[in-house]
């Protein structure tokens, strides 16, 4: 019975890291914070050691800069076409207020129609304030794949961890 509890111990923490990893695709579902509590309550039952230690570490560092990223590329699409820094700030609220009151897609789509709203009422033109939203949508996408990508990496460090460290 000892051996079948590490066995049931890695599969489990390893399901609940994939479907963080699949969550990733709705927005404002923490998938990344699903990895890294999956990986902490891996260590907290299994134990740290300095090298366990070490690669909690960066799989923190990767959770919290991840948490960002998708800030970071959403804004960045927005402003490089052209859009306002009050349009993002209200897109951005308004997302955290479509993802509490319609998840699980309600934040995606509230934040682009505030994106939209500010930026018709500001321009006077709907071409421009498209554009923009466009911009932001491309930077929701492109932020699913880093996020993606980073939760690939903190899954493969926990493998290290699993496999190699004891």
């Amino acid at each position: 019975m000892e051996t079948i509890a590490p066995i049931l111990l890695f599969v489990v923490v390893l399901i609940v890291m994939v479907l963080g990893l699949f969550s990733l695709i709705i927005p404002f579902i923490p998938g990344l914070t699903i990895i890294w509590v999956a990986a902490l309550v891996y260590g907290l039952i299994d134990g740290f050691n300095l090298t366990a230690g070490i690669l909690f570490g960066v799989i923190t560092l990767l959770m919290l800069f991840g948490s960002i990223v998708d800030n970071l590329l959403m804004g960045a699409g927005a402003k490089q076409s052209g859009a306002s820094w009050l349009a993002i700030g209200v897109a951005l609220a308004a997302g955290v207020a479509g993802s509490l009151l319609f998840p699980p897609f309600g934040g995606l789509v509230l934040t682009l129609v505030g994106l939209f709203m500010v930026e018709i009422i500001r321009l006077r033109d709907w071409r421009k304030a498209g554009a923009s939203t466009k911009s932001m949508a491309i930077g929701w996408g492109k932020a699913v794949l880093a996020r993606m990508g980073i939760g690939v990496v903190m899954i493969g460090f926990y493998l290290v961890w699993a496999f190699l460290v004891k």
